[in-house]
């Protein structure tokens, strides 16, 4: 499986399809890049698809430093460089969208279409710094076994968790959430003690940009998503019903069908026309 040097550390990445234009996906926190397999399948038949791990994480490499959000935009931007990729269609969900936003106001020559879902700006809470801070060093120890029905619960919404369809997806990522390895944690503080973005950064970025928001996401409820989208001078903000903090998880085909309509209207393209990407 390919992987790229940036930034002092090697990356992993899955690329598929082709086409003029590159759309890059950027995981969130305890998952991988296999989480936007949907939407590379669906759109792969006329853009060239990207989805990398970033470090620590996934296939990639533990440099045992550069958890925090600053780096791993950097390396973000590097990792689109190196692959000739730019300007791209970002797309981060939750630390893959704290990635995105600061990519956007900070390297805007890199970034063609911005999507953000289920994500926000602001500092994490302290309420929330002091729980998971805990979680985190627990982690260490034990690793992410005990604590994979907690995780669950904020990474997926009820009405998947209910949902006889979405069983399969379930087992799945509840095995994978089980097995990450006890060097997570640092992600997670990373996560916990990332800087905010503020207004004025948000309100630099100037490329189009969806905001996505899961109505049932509580780890990220919709009122940070439309607080996010009130400062991007062009974001639209799209509301998922039935879907939680994994998004493209639990609705992959609203999910694709959000993002063709940014990538289609931004280019001028009209919706529907031969070649179009396939909402599965």
């Amino acid at each position: 499986m390919p992987k790229v040097k940036v930034n002092g550390v090697e990356l992993f990445y899955k690329e598929s399809g082709h086409g003029p234009q590159t759309i890059v996906f950027s995981h969130g926190l305890l998952m991988d890049h296999s989480m936007f397999e949907a939407q590379r399948a669906a759109f792969e038949g006329r853009y060239r698809v990207i989805a990398y791990d970033h470090r620590g994480q996934g296939q990639s490499q533990d440099p045992g430093h550069g958890q925090d959000m600053d780096t791993l935009t950097t390396d973000a931007a590097t990792l689109i460089q190196a692959l000739n990729a730019a300007p791209c269609h970002f797309v981060g969900l939750s630390m893959g969208g704290v990635v995105g936003m600061r990519l956007a106001a900070r390297r805007p020559a890199l970034v063609r279409t911005l999507t953000l879902m289920n994500t926000g700006p602001d500092r994490e809470p302290w309420s929330n710094r002091l729980r998971y801070g805990l979680l985190a060093q627990l982690v260490r120890v034990v690793g992410t076994a005990p604590f994979t029905g907690t995780a669950v619960k904020a990474l997926f919404g009820e009405a998947t968790r209910r949902n006889p369809e979405r069983k399969a997806m379930l087992a799945e990522w509840t095995a994978k959430l089980r097995g990450r390895p006890r060097n997570v944690a640092h992600a997670l503080m990373g996560v916990l003690t990332r800087r905010e973005v503020g207004p004025d950064e948000l309100r630099s970025i100037n490329c189009p940009t969806l905001v996505i928001a899961g109505e049932d996401d509580t780890s990220r409820p919709p009122r940070d998503s439309e607080r996010l989208a009130s400062f991007i001078p062009k974001a639209r903000l799209v509301r998922i019903p039935g879907s939680g903090h994994s998004s493209s998880l639990e609705a992959p085909e609203a999910v694709t069908a959000a993002i063709l309509d940014l990538l289609t209207t931004s280019a001028g393209e009209p919706e529907s026309r031969s070649g179009d990407p396939v909402i599965r």
